[in-house]
This record gives C-alpha cells, structure tokens and sequence, in this order.
C-alpha cells in the first residue's frame, strides 16, 4: 500500500510539473531587437529631455563671444559667484544635468590646471586660489545633478596651439586633469569651432575619445561625429521634421559644414546608434550680455517641441553674468518654461479613453496589449502587433469625447527605432502626415484646437514590427499661433 501511494505521488508531481513546462513555454516572447541600439548611457541621456548648458569665463566680462586668448586674467572677478544657485535654477526647471565650459576659446581655464597659468590661479577672484570646476560640481551634486564638462579643442592663447604634437599633448593632458579630478562626468564636449584664419592644427579626437573612454567608462562622448552624441548641425535648437537617431559614423567628421543636413535628419540606413543633441541659448548669445534678454515663453516652447519633439535632448545655455549668478530673468524663464510643460503634459487625455489596436502580440493575455502604452514606463513597456507579412498596416484608435491640440507617440527604442511613416486621423479626416518617431514625437494640431470622438494613429512604414510604448492627446493652452507639422 505505502509503496502503491508514493508511485502515485511521484506520478502527481511529474504532471504537475508538465503543467508547469506547458504554461511557462505559452508566454510570449518579446520580438527580436533591429540593430543599432543604444547602449545604456544613451537611454539615461535620452530620459533627461532637457539638459543645460553654461557658458561662463572671460567673455563674460569683455562683452565678447569669442575671447582672442590676450585677455587679462585679471578681468576674470565675478563678486558673488554662487553654483549652489546655478544648481537650484537647474533643479527648479527639472534638469538632471548640466554642462560647464571649463575652457572656451581664449584658453581661461576655470580650474588651477597645472599645465597653464591662464586660469583661475591668475585672477583676483578669491586671490587666485579658486576653483570654479570644484564649485560648480559640489553644486551639482548637492542637488543630485550630473555634470557635464566643455573643453575647447580651440585655444587662442596657448603657443603650442599651431604644432601637432606638443598641442595635442596638451590637450590631452588637461583632458585627463578634469576626469580625473572631479569624479565621475556624464557627458564630455567635443566641437570643431575655429576662425578659419587660424593656425592649422590637427586634433586628434580618436586618441582623445580613447583616453575619455579609458578614463570615465559610462561618460557620453558629444562632438560632431559622436561617437555616443552628434550635434543637430544648427544652433538654433531644431532638428528635422524626420530625425533618426541611426547615422553612419563613417560619413560624419567633426568641423565640417557640409554634413550639417545629414546631422539634422540621421541615416535609416546608419549602422551606428548616435541620437541627436540640440543647442540653444536661452538669450541670442552664448555668454552673457547685459543688453539682451532671454526668449519668449512661445519661443522656448517652440524648440522644446521641434527639439525634444523630435528625437532629441535639448541642450540649453543659461550663462552666468558677471556677478556670477544666472540672472534673475533667465531663471524666471526657464522655471516657466518648466512649469508650462507640465500644465501640458500632466494630463493624458487619452488615458481613459476606449482603446483599440489593429492587433496584438500573442492575443489578448500574451503581455502587449494596448494597456501598455499608457502606464509609466516608456522604455520597455510597449503595444506590439502581430508579426504576419501580409499585414501592411497597424494603427492604434482612440475613442471618447477629446479635446486637445497635441498628439504623443513614444517607440520601445530599447528594440530600435523603426517608424518611418505615420498618419494621424480624426474623425476620419486625415490630420498629420509624419515620417520617424523615436523616444518622443509631438504634433501640434494645425489650427490651434480639436474636439472629436475618434483619433486613429497608422503606422505606415516601419523597418520591422513597429514598437509603440506610450501615446497620448495632450492639451497646450500657450499655444496660439499656426504651425505646420504635416
């Protein structure tokens, strides 16, 4: 009898355990990612949307935006120099990280490197033994802001600038100096800027990028050819109306005009993941000047939505003026423009509305359905279609009483980007023809304001199945002007 029960209890357990095999091997898998993809520093870039830029040294004191290298360290004495208040201005509007022009141009060093005496050390501010790079990184980190570090290739003062060898060996060694100092930096900047009548020195950015990369592992390298981030190719904080975040890094060289385009708009075709960052100044000029003013709240909004909008983090520049503080206007600007993203982006009036799709990844119960589009993770929550060649077209519809003015799409860019095309309809009456999408794609609804009942969102053209991880109906009460998005 004992012996008769334990073979059934073994039988039991062998059964329960085929049960068991059967329901885990009925999950649905997720589908194959379609190469490049970002590396896990780029998705954290991309998450901050909003990043700043502080250009801030002698210029700000000669009224210039490029120093010739003879200024006179002396000019260098900001009276009430306050990072904690750079900081607090940073946090106020959001942003998780922020760019120091350690070295612009003219060569002043805001740091006490000891490969130059064109610095801090010179200066009457806090009798030479300041040290603005240490200030502005405690700052930071009292805040729990990255930081991020510009050092011009360009240098307008030191002799060396004009011979290859002994140049570069300079630049290196204060490039190791500042990573090697001030802990850990999330982003290094890298430019081509240069007087064209200047001496001619040969940069080398690959030893460069190297070195960066021995030194600082999860830094992201910015220049005009990555290799982490690409410039947008303007200064006016617009990307282009399709902008892929894929670009072919061996068509790309840093300094050179003619790739500006390329840059804007990426590469469907790039087997390099190298996402877009957009530069801007919160005034006309990179450095401060007492005679202009920041932008209109509309004008900020406007590239933050043809910038971020776009596929890309924008960048933008608050200089510090010669007090040392970010004025007062500046900062009042841009907690505005802060606090006016969230008014129009708080509110997904999509979230409780009817949603269908025009299928789903392993049905109804396989995990990728359209409920996943409107929960909190924008990255690797995401509505999957079915994977049938004969299926040309998915959409998504969304249904109930809307009023709004701007339409959300988000991608699983953690799978690749992939949407080439799309359409969006309203009430049947086709709206908005678009091309990429990306981390983030926002339409401005031509005429200012929308009442409907049905939204539908066509994915036309996708290399692969295309990933859509969140979408929403938002309302923008600031915008009162046209706008062509089609």
């Amino acid at each position: 009898m004992g012996r008769l029960w334990f073979c059934c209890f073994l039988l039991t357990l062998l059964h329960l355990s085929d049960l068991s095999i059967c329901k885990r091997g009925q999950v649905v898998t997720p589908p194959l990612p379609i190469l490049p993809l970002p590396t896990y520093s780029q998705l954290k870039w991309q998450q901050r949307e909003i990043i700043m830029f502080l250009h801030f040294g002698v210029n700000t004191f000669t009224d210039r935006e490029w120093g010739n290298g003879r200024e006179n360290p002396q000019l260098f004495n900001p009276s009430d120099l306050n990072a904690g208040q750079w900081a607090a201005v940073a946090a106020d509007a959001g942003v998780s990280l922020m760019i120091l022009t350690a070295k612009h141009h003219d060569g002043f060093c805001l740091w006490p490197s000891k490969y130059t005496e064109h610095s801090v050390v010179r200066s009457p501010w806090k009798e030479g033994k300041g040290d603005v790079v240490q200030e502005f990184v405690n700052a930071a980190s009292a805040k729990g802001i990255d930081v991020g570090l510009y050092l011009s290739p360009w240098d307008r003062h030191d002799r060396r600038y004009g011979n290859d060898l002994n140049y570069n060996e300079y630049y290196l060694a204060q490039l190791q100096e500042l990573l090697n100092k001030y802990g850990g930096v999330r982003e290094i900047w890298f430019d081509g800027a240069k007087d064209p009548k200047s001496k001619n020195v040969t940069y080398y950015f690959t030893e460069w990028f190297s070195m960066v990369r021995e030194l600082q592992s999860s830094i992201n390298i910015f220049s005009d050819a990555g290799p982490d981030v690409r410039w947008v190719g303007n200064e006016k904080g617009y990307a282009g109306q399709t902008c892929w975040s894929l670009i072919n890094r061996n068509s790309l060289s840093i300094g050179n005009p003619n790739i500006a385009r390329y840059l804007s708009i990426g590469d469907p075709k790039g087997r390099d993941w190298i996402p877009a960052e957009c530069d801007v100044s919160i005034r006309k000029g990179w450095f401060w000047h007492k005679s202009e003013s920041p932008k209109r709240l509309s004008e900020l909004l406007d590239i933050y939505y043809n910038s971020v909008g776009r596929n890309c983090v924008l960048l933008i520049n608050v200089p510090p003026n010669t007090n040392g503080l970010i004025s007062d206007n500046d900062a009042r600007r841009l907690k505005e423009l802060r606090a006016a993203i969230n008014t129009i982006f708080h509110n997904n009036l999509a979230q409780n509305s009817d949603v269908k799709v025009s299928s789903q990844r392993g049905g109804k119960d396989g995990g990728f359905g359209p409920e996943n589009m409107f929960d909190s993770d924008h990255l690797w929550s995401y509505w999957a279609p079915i994977d049938e060649q004969e299926i040309k077209e998915h959409w998504i519809e969304i249904r109930g009483r809307l009023r709004f003015n701007v339409v959300r799409i988000q991608e699983a860019i953690g799978l690749g980007q992939r949407v080439q095309r799309h359409e969006i309809y309203v009430d049947g009456k086709l709206m908005i023809q678009g091309t990429t999408v990306g981390y983030k794609r926002l339409h401005r609804v031509d005429g200012g304001e929308v009442e409907a009942n049905v939204v539908r969102i066509r994915i036309t053209k996708s290399r692969g199945l295309p990933l859509i991880s969140s979408v929403g109906l938002h309302f923008d009460p600031f915008w009162h002007s046209r706008f062509d998005i089609s």
